[in-house]
């Protein structure tokens, strides 16, 4: 065993150092401790108590100065005093002497040029396999001349003390640049883990002329590369796990000078109602050993996966390696892409199902983010919610959301790419009167995309948004095409159409004075 783990832990004394274990020992270590199930099919079932989400108002950069000074300081980034850090990295690190701790040196980034050395360091077993799911894993020569560029100290055991550390309440994730350290307490949910670097990424990669997306991508048979940026719900991980195109990965990328590569080496799928017959891919990747299912509950008598129950949360997650789908891709680096899907579940009912954007007004809809909430799913919404997050992943930028918005625009300018947004929502009226679009229909209108039949094919322009809607796409009856033509009374149509088109406008307007690209909801 290594002496020392290096870099925060240099000051500190813990116990027994578990050096990068491979996923059978750490199941093992996970069962034999009580941290984890094994379900029947064989995936470690992992609960996270009362936290089952990212805690988005307890995220934190500490304030360097000019180290800082391109934050875009917000209530998704907050400032943490130095001496707050020091404060919580001091109780942290008291938290840990004596403690047997997990570690695991892994990648950010399958582009060597971008990538980041990243140590975890964890107090339980089946977050240290999360990790090893989660980010690229070095082997070899490169795993023996590791040097960890940053590292994430986990510590879901140490609550944060609000009076001593500046934190809001006992959860926090503090980034700070200059000891280059994320520290994590008082939540077990194990995206935070993922999510910190992440947004670590956000910050460094724009430097580099990187664009990094919160998006799925995959590529077909002849190269052809797409993307698939879209919030929760709208399908982002289903359509882009595709059997007839190579998954590149299903949640973080960059694109650079040479091409997208994907930022993870693994999948963090919802698991909620996940369907063996809709979803094969992600079934059959959540289904086996060395996958973790988090907050899925089980049969108390077969303990067989139950996929349907949300009794702990509707935000179940299946973490396994992208070597699980079958059809992944092997080194998570390929071209440009030829398509950028944006997708969005309009409760509305007023978006088309596919629409064919300008580089203009794919600029626009990558800085609104749209999708809608749904009547009934949170309490007190009563009617449709429009929800905007800029880049399609706002909590995760650190930077201004303009920044990320100029650097799609260049990429767009220097490439030939086509933009498409894409709505998995609601047809013929509102959710609730309406019905939500056919899965078959959303995948035919892809695939058409894709291979560029639909781009050849005619189109006409909508009024309320200035999209270009396709007339005609084989395996798909015209009549859904067209929103307006969907609703039984066309008046009610055009009124919720200009509420919805209001409300972008309304939500772009913080952004067009700082945008150096011009964006546009109706741009030709």
């Amino acid at each position: 065993m290594r002496e020392n783990a290096g870099d925060i832990l240099d000051t500190a004394r813990p116990g027994r150092l578990h050096w990068n274990l491979f996923p059978a020992r750490l199941v093992t270590m996970a069962l034999e401790n009580g941290e984890a199930r094994l379900s029947a099919e064989g995936a470690l079932v992992a609960e996270t108590g009362a936290i089952t989400g990212r805690s988005a108002d307890d995220k934190y950069f500490v304030d360097r100065g000019e180290l800082t000074s391109g934050i875009d300081w917000s209530k998704a980034n907050k400032r943490l005093p130095p001496a707050d850090f020091n404060a919580l990295r001091h109780t942290a690190l008291r938290h840990i002497e004596g403690r047997s701790l997990f570690v695991q040196d892994l990648w950010a980034g399958a582009d060597p040029a971008a990538r980041l050395n990243v140590r975890v360091v964890t107090e339980q077993a089946w977050h240290s396999l999360f990790a090893r799911n989660m980010f690229r894993r070095p082997s070899g020569d490169d795993l023996h001349a590791f040097v960890p560029d940053w590292t994430v100290l986990q510590l879901p055991g140490l609550q944060a003390d609000p009076d001593q550390h500046g934190t809001r309440s006992g959860t926090a994730i503090v980034i700070d640049l200059a000891s280059r350290v994320v520290l994590i307490v008082g939540t077990a949910y194990a995206g935070e883990i993922k999510k910190s670097i992440f947004t670590v990424l956000n910050h460094l990669l724009p430097a580099k002329g990187i664009l990094p997306m919160h998006c799925a991508a995959n590529v077909g048979a002849s190269g052809d590369v797409a993307i698939f940026f879209g919030l929760s719900g709208t399908g982002k991980t289903t359509l882009s796990a595709d059997p007839k195109r190579q998954l590149v990965g299903d949640d973080e990328h960059g694109w650079g000078p040479n091409g997208v590569f994907n930022l993870e080496g693994g999948c963090y799928a919802k698991a909620i109602r996940l369907d063996a017959i809709a979803e094969p891919e992600i079934w059959r990747a959540s289904t086996r050993f060395g996958t973790i299912l988090e907050n899925v509950v089980l049969d108390p008598v077969t303990a067989a996966a139950d996929f349907d129950d949300a009794t702990l949360t509707e935000n179940t997650r299946s973490s396994y390696p992208l070597e699980f789908i079958a059809n992944a891709h092997p080194t998570g680096m390929v071209g440009h892409p030829r398509n950028i899907v944006m997708l969005t579940a309009d409760a509305f009912g007023v978006l088309p199902p596919i629409s064919r954007l300008t580089p203009e007004q794919a600029v626009y809809h990558f800085l609104s983010g749209y999708t809608a909430r749904v009547a009934g799913t949170e309490r007190g919404v009563d009617t449709p919610q429009a929800t905007f997050s800029a880049c399609f992943g706002a909590p995760f930028m650190p930077r201004h959301a303009t920044v990320y918005a100029d650097l799609l625009h260049k990429r767009l300018a220097a490439g030939h790419a086509t933009c498409w947004l894409v709505n998995t929502g609601w047809t013929g009226g509102a959710a609730g009167t309406g019905q939500r679009m056919p899965l078959a229909a959303t995948r035919a209108l892809l695939d058409a995309a894709l291979d560029g039949r639909l781009a050849a094919g005619r189109f006409t322009r909508d009024p309320a948004f200035g999209l270009a809607i396709p007339t005609s796409c084989p395996g798909v009856d015209d009549r859904l095409l067209a929103p307006r033509a969907a609703w039984a009374d066309p008046a009610a149509y055009d009124a919720a159409a200009q509420e919805v088109a209001d409300l972008f406008d309304a939500n772009y307007a913080r952004f067009a004075d700082r945008l150096e690209a011009t964006g546009s909801r109706a741009a030709a």
